[in-house]
């Protein structure tokens, strides 16, 4: 199996932002699955995420689950910059691993960076 991908952004792919050399970064993964597939695509993300803690440029990750019967969750990744999340997302090996994903999985990764807003973010 392997999960199918969404753009979030219907302007910008991933694949564009790929191509920035902009850091940090944040990458927003959002999947949904079938409730009866969540174990199975918690278990492929442990996998990745196995993977990707080890490359170089990661710094941290964090998964979310919609609340009040919700199988929509959200990953955030923090890392250094474009270039290592696109040297760790194009490996073979990271590659391989997406086909662990259960048939029903769908993710919608987008990459972003912080901005400041007066009075409520710094950047």
């Amino acid at each position: 199996m392997t999960a199918k991908f969404k753009e979030l952004d219907n302007i910008v792919t991933l694949a564009d932002q790929m191509g920035s050399e902009e850091g940090p970064i944040v990458l927003i993964n959002v999947f949904t699955v079938d409730p009866a597939d969540e174990s199975a695509l918690l278990k492929a993300w442990s996998y990745d995420a196995d993977f990707m803690k080890d490359q170089p440029g990661y710094i941290s990750t964090q998964m979310h689950k919609g609340i009040a019967g919700s199988s929509t969750f959200v990953n955030y990744a923090i890392w250094k910059d474009v270039e290592s999340f696109r040297n760790a997302f194009t490996q073979p090996e990271f590659q391989r691993r997406i086909a662990e994903y259960p048939a029903s999985a769908v993710a919608a990764p987008h990459l972003f960076k912080k901005i400041a807003v007066g009075g409520h973010c710094v950047a």
